[in-house]
């Protein structure tokens, strides 16, 4: 079921999975795995070099060193930016702070240091942003580092939409949010057993 709201073609995937981060059992997974860094929109390049000097305080010495030697993103600013990465496969970001990863910027953020979260692809994991036609494609990026999330999310009854409303409504705004929740109802009506 592909749903269409406004200029994004969503995938039914992100009403039927169930899905809450369970980062004491995947230790910051996402942070690291992958064959390179968190995907970058264009206007983020900007946004994370103007916070630059604030960040870096919570960068680990190697990020600090790779940020010196390559920069914070790799691919050029008008084709498929991402976030630079260690060789041990860290994004440039990530920390490890009691055995878990996070992440620098989000960590500048929640101090209230900063007004920019992270970058939204990060903020919208596992939800993948695509283009087709014209349109933005959302779609579910199923990987077995979110396994536990999986589960834990079906424990909650949390379905992956739901646990996502905030980077959904930073990227679509409340009113594409809004209608989302009223498809989503529709849904429920001609599906009971999903719920």
């Amino acid at each position: 079921m592909i749903i269409e709201l406004g200029e994004t073609l969503v995938s039914g995937e992100i009403f039927t999975n169930k899905f809450v981060c369970d980062l004491e059992k995947c230790k910051g997974a996402c942070c690291v795995e992958g064959d390179r860094g968190a995907p970058l929109e264009l206007e983020e390049i900007a946004e994370i070099e103007k916070h630059l000097p604030v960040i870096r305080k919570y960068m680990t010495p190697e990020g600090l060193e790779l940020l010196a030697s390559e920069g914070f993103h790799e691919g050029s600013e008008i084709d498929d930016p991402a976030t630079t990465c260690l060789p041990t496969g860290e994004c440039v970001f990530a920390y490890r702070e009691q055995g878990i990863l996070g992440c620098a910027i989000e960590k500048a953020h929640l101090a209230g240091e900063i007004d920019y979260p992270k970058p939204i692809s990060c903020h919208l994991y596992p939800i993948r942003v695509g283009k087709a036609g014209g349109m933005e494609t959302l779609n579910y990026s199923r990987w077995n580092i979110c396994s536990d999330a999986c589960h834990f999310g079906e424990k909650l009854n949390v379905p992956l939409f739901r646990f996502l409303k905030p980077p959904l409504i930073r990227k679509y705004g409340e009113d594409w949010y809004r209608e989302l929740e009223l498809v989503y109802d529709e849904y429920i009506r001609q599906y009971p057993e999903s719920k």
